[in-house]
C-alpha cells in the first residue's frame, strides 16, 4: 500500500466508512452522544493534514500562472455563486437548509480535488500551485457572499461566539500549523520526514470524518431526510452544470489539455470539509445544515468517480480544439 493506492481508492474507503456511520446511526442511536466528543479532534487533525498540502510556500508560482489563475478564480468566485444563486431558486425558501447548500457550495475544494485531477490525466502541479489563493479567498468571500444571499437572515442564523470559537480552533489554528510546518520543512529535516508521514493521513482522516459526522447527526436528522434529499438534486445539477461551464471557460482560455481538464475539476469541486466546522457551529435549530453539508460530499464522490472517465473521455479528450472566440485569431 502507497499514498498512491489510497488516493486511486478513496473512493472506496469513503463508501465503506459511510456505510460503517450509516448502520452504527441506524442501528445504535444511543451511540451519537460518543461519536459528536470526536467531531472536534477528528476535524482539527484532518484539516491540518489538509492543509498540509497546500503550498503556501509557492504561492508566487500561483499568481505568476496568468490565464489558469484568471479560470479558475473567475469560475470559482464569479460564475460559481451565479449557478447556486439560479440552483437554489429551486429549494424550500427555508434558511436551515439554503444556508448548510450556500456554505459547501461557494467554497472551492483544495484538498481531494487534486487526486481527482491527476487521475483524469489533468495538470495537477498546475491546480495544486493555485490552492492557495483558492483556499484565502474563499474565507474571504464566503460571509459576503451568504450576506448577499440571505440578508439579514444569515445574521440571525451566526452566533457570533460559537462561531468564531469553529473558525479559530479548526480552520484557523490548523491552518497556521500547516504553514509552519512548511516553512519547517524548508530548514530542517525531522519536519520533512513529519511532512511526509502526515501525507498518508488525509483519506484515513476523511474517512473518520465521514464516520463520525454522520454516525453522530444520522439519529438527530433521520425524520427531516426528506429536507435534507430536496438538495440531492441541486448538488446534481451543479456536477452537470459546472463541468461544462469549465470546458467553455478553459477554451476561451486557450488552456492545454491538462490545464483544461484542472479547470473542469476546480470548477466543480466543493470545499464541504472546510466549512462544516462552521455548519456545525450554527445554533441547534439548524443542526439540518451539517447533513446538508456532508450530503453534498456523498453526492460529490459518487459524482468524481463519473466525471474521472467522462472529462478525459469525452469533455477534454486529448487533442480538444480550442473554442473559436469571435475576432481572436487561433494560436498556431
Amino acid at each position: 500500500m502507497s499514498q498512491e493506492w489510497l488516493q486511486r481508492h478513496q473512493t472506496a474507503v469513503y463508501a465503506v466508512a459511510v456505510m460503517a456511520a450509516v448502520g452504527i446511526g441506524l442501528g445504535r442511536p444511543a451511540s451519537a452522544s460518543v461519536f459528536q466528543r470526536l467531531i472536534t479532534p477528528v476535524l482539527a487533525v484532518l484539516l491540518y493534514v489538509t492543509f498540509l498540502e497546500i503550498p503556501f510556500v509557492r504561492f508566487r508560482a500561483a499568481i505568476t500562472n496568468g490565464r489558469f489563475m484568471i479560470g479558475a478564480l473567475g469560475l470559482n468566485f464569479l460564475v460559481v455563486p451565479i449557478v447556486v444563486y439560479g440552483l437554489t431558486r429551486f429549494l424550500p425558501n427555508e434558511p436551515v437548509v439554503l444556508v448548510g447548500a450556500f456554505m459547501v457550495l461557494l467554497t472551492p475544494c483544495i484538498d481531494y480535488v487534486i487526486a481527482f485531477t491527476d487521475l483524469a490525466g489533468g495538470d495537477a502541479e498546475q491546480l495544486t500551485a493555485a490552492t492557495p489563493a483558492l483556499m484565502l479567498l474563499q474565507l474571504l468571500f464566503l460571509p459576503a457572499y451568504l450576506w448577499l444571499f440571505m440578508g439579514e437572515r444569515i445574521a440571525a442564523v451566526v452566533e457570533p461566539g460559537p462561531f468564531l470559537e469553529a473558525f479559530l480552533l479548526l480552520i484557523a489554528a490548523p491552518l497556521a500549523l500547516a504553514w509552519l510546518t512548511e516553512i519547517g520543512a524548508i530548514r530542517s529535516p525531522t519536519a520533512r520526514r513529519w511532512q511526509s508521514a502526515m501525507g498518508w493521513l488525509p483519506v484515513p482522516m476523511m474517512g473518520a470524518t465521514l464516520l463520525v459526522v454522520i454516525a453522530s447527526q444520522l439519529p438527530r436528522v433521520r425524520d427531516s431526510i426528506d429536507q435534507i434529499a430536496a438538495v440531492v438534486p441541486v448538488y446534481v445539477a451543479f456536477l452537470i452544470v459546472m463541468p461544462l461551464l469549465g470546458r467553455l471557460a478553459a477554451g476561451l482560455l486557450r488552456l492545454d489539455t491538462g490545464a483544461s481538464r484542472a479547470l473542469v475539476f476546480t470548477a466543480v469541486t466543493r470545499n464541504s470539509l472546510v466549512v462544516l466546522p462552521l455548519a456545525l457551529a450554527l445554533p441547534a435549530r439548524y443542526e439540518l445544515a451539517p447533513a446538508v453539508v456532508v450530503t453534498q460530499t456523498l453526492v460529490e464522490l459518487a459524482g468524481m468517480v463519473v466525471l474521472t472517465r467522462v472529462v478525459p473521455a469525452w469533455l477534454v479528450p486529448d487533442a480538444p480544439d480550442p473554442i473559436p472566440v469571435p475576432g481572436v485569431t487561433p494560436e498556431e
